[in-house]
């Protein structure tokens, strides 16, 4: 079983990257939400993965938290969903907030997940709901609670546009108050970003 790897990004084709040990080159299957907070090509990166052998072929998913990685693992054992859309899944929320939707049975918030229909969304609900009993920030202590609602929603919307997790994460803070919604802290985060 290969869990981990060191190497040199060489490239990026996302949802893929390739990662080289020592000559020998690794393709990496990654969540959308990674490649913000991953270094340039050239640079050392380190990814904690699983190795999914089936009939057809052999799969490499890679993850920067252990976190995410164990969500990945827990999403697979649910019935309906494989190894596609669980990384879709973590590509639109970050373990906490995901611990955190399910504790509220938030149904709503998980089908503006590409690919969650309403039906996985109640099906994820239900199943999840035991296995996620500790509250979000225990669970996954180095992903929850960074931005609340609205501002975690704003933040993503830019990391999709290009900008890098924690400058992201600091526009929003900075830009944001209480009655802000999604698309408004956006708003206000890019003027913020092209006065500069």
């Amino acid at each position: 079983m290969i869990g981990r790897l060191q190497g040199t990004l060489v490239a990026l084709a996302p949802p893929q990257v390739l990662i080289d040990v020592h000559g020998v080159g690794y393709e990496v299957e990654v969540p959308l939400s990674l490649l913000a907070d991953l270094p340039a090509p050239g640079q050392p990166v380190t990814l904690i993965t699983h190795l999914q052998i089936s009939d057809t072929a052999q799969s490499l998913y890679g993850f920067l938290h252990a976190s995410q990685r164990e969500l990945f693992r827990k999403l697979m054992k649910v019935s309906g969903i494989g190894a596609k859309l669980a990384l879709a899944i973590l590509s639109g929320i970050n373990p906490g907030q995901f611990a955190s939707t399910i504790q509220a049975g938030d149904v709503q918030a998980l089908t503006r997940i590409p690919g969650v229909g309403k039906k996985t969304a109640e099906r994820l609900v239900m199943e999840m709901r035991d296995q996620l009993d500790l509250s979000a920030a225990d669970a996954f202590p180095d992903q929850a609670g960074r931005l609340p609602g609205a501002q975690a929603e704003a933040s993503s919307a830019l990391q999709q546009l290009g900008y890098k997790a924690q400058e992201a994460e600091r526009i929003i803070k900075a830009v944001a108050s209480e009655d802000m919604n999604t698309e408004t802290l956006i708003r206000a985060a890019l003027q913020a970003l092209g006065s500069r």
